[in-house]
């Protein structure tokens, strides 16, 4: 298991639609603008139009959804006697929640405008903030009240506010899904290896309390012969003495139900089987010869097991300037796998990594990282090294090196990756930080 640390930024805009499309999700709302009693100016009455985009439309319980709420126009007016200076608007804004999760979201836009004539309606302008999803279910998002604060001359606040009793229109939505659970589910033996029949101890871990508990041998993808069942105790676990006599089982797995699943099952664990040495013959009584004799030499080699080691633990990404975002890169490390089972069956080293999480709660999705696995076998290796594809690594899981079944396997493999986190354009500064867990077998 590793750690992985980028130092980065986070929130983006929408995209603008096409030049004569109404943009989806865009709204009309009558409002009312009060203008400070310094301005010396009346309310101005008229409509708003707004648009709320949100980064992710269909999050998980949990994720952290950045918003974005564009006024796109508004009848508030410049507050000052003369031509209002360009950079001096600052706007802040609300949201509301409604659905399967309600309250507001607060977004605030950065101090950005050109110039704005005397007497002329402010200019449109874009707010950001982000909220966490506490509930699954549809999400609605409404435009709320917002203020836009000049800082020329006299610091300056118009707030405009829906006009009338009702609420102002949807303007975005998104739906929310509960985070899936994940199968712990697992399965250790008290040998690697045995002749046929020999009884193995198996500790199947983590099933319900009460679950009947299958545990069978497996060749590939394809379960063998070998089969005994436990009932798991108060702490989910199940031992069982699995009598192994199918010379094609090359793993055990263990499962609830009436097959192996991967929500309800675990994954397999490599297991040998070897044949019996052949026992040597009484030899037969010859006439005793001088300077001659014969007799048979039998020597035993012994399987070993199947093992990894990793160079480091942390590793720590590149740095990304807030407001550009873009590519984290970095490797994850010398990781040696030693293959010293001697038996037919293959191997495969999985990858999974979880979301990012940053200052305040904020994440990046695990889906973000991606990687190019590399894997060179050492000379005399008997198993070619296959690294796993170029793509994304996330909480799914992605291949980083195999090897194939064959009649013998077995060597020593180095394996490497360089990984890359695509990072939100304007995320919040920080160290975001993500757990990258290896499973080899």
């Amino acid at each position: 298991m590793a750690v992985l640390v980028a130092t980065t930024g986070g929130a983006l805009s929408a995209p603008a639609a096409a030049e004569g499309e109404t943009p989806p999700g865009q709204v009309t709302f009558p409002t009312q603008c009060l203008a400070p009693q310094e301005a010396g100016i009346p309310p101005a009455d008229g409509p708003t139009t707004a648009r709320i985009t949100v980064d992710d439309p269909a999050p998980q319980v949990g994720d952290t959804v950045t918003v974005t709420y564009q006024v796109l126009a508004t009848p508030a007016l410049n507050p000052i006697v003369g031509e209002l200076p360009a950079d001096v608007l600052t706007p802040t804004g609300r949201i509301v929640l409604a659905g399967a999760q309600s309250g507001e979201v607060t977004v605030v836009g950065a101090k950005r405008n050109d110039p704005v004539p005397a007497g002329a309606p402010l200019p449109a302008v874009t707010m950001t903030g982000t909220f966490t999803v506490t509930a699954p279910g549809e999400i609605t998002l409404a435009p709320g009240g917002y203020t836009l604060h000049t800082s020329h001359l006299l610091d300056l606040g118009t707030t405009c506010t829906a006009a009338g009793p009702s609420a102002t229109p949807v303007s975005e939505r998104l739906t929310a899904t509960e985070l899936p659970a994940a199968n712990l589910r697992s399965v250790f033996l008290g040998a690697a290896y045995g002749r046929p029949g020999a009884k193995v101890k198996v500790t199947a871990a983590s099933f319900p309390p009460g679950a009947t508990v299958t545990v069978a041998g497996r060749a590939g993808a394809a379960e063998t012969a070998d089969r005994a069942t436990a009932t798991a105790d108060e702490r989910g676990t199940a031992l069982v003495e699995l009598p192994v006599t199918d010379k094609a089982t090359t793993a055990v797995i263990a499962y609830e139900g009436a097959a192996w699943s991967a929500r309800g099952g675990s994954g397999p664990a490599a297991y040998t089987v070897i044949d019996a040495v052949p026992a040597t013959p009484t030899p037969t009584p010859t006439p005793i010869v001088p300077l001659t004799g014969t007799r048979k030499v039998t020597a035993t080699v012994e399987p070993g097991a199947l093992g990894m080691t990793q160079a480091g633990e942390d590793i720590t990404l590149g740095a990304v300037p807030y407001g550009d975002g873009g590519a984290a890169p970095g490797r994850i490390g010398t990781v040696t796998v030693t293959d010293a089972r001697g038996g037919p069956a293959g191997w495969s080293l999985i990858g999974k990594v979880t979301d990012f999480t940053g200052p305040g709660g904020i994440r990046i999705p695990g889906a973000s990282l991606s990687w190019t696995p590399s894997c060179v076998a050492a000379e005399g290796s008997k198993s070619p090294c296959t690294p796993g594809s170029a793509g994304v690594v996330g909480p799914d899981g992605a291949v980083l090196a195999s090897t194939p079944d064959a009649p013998l396997v077995g060597g020593t493999f180095t394996v490497d990756a360089a990984v890359t986190l695509q990072v939100p354009p304007y995320t919040p500064p920080g160290a975001y930080t993500a757990v990258l867990t290896l499973t080899l077998s």
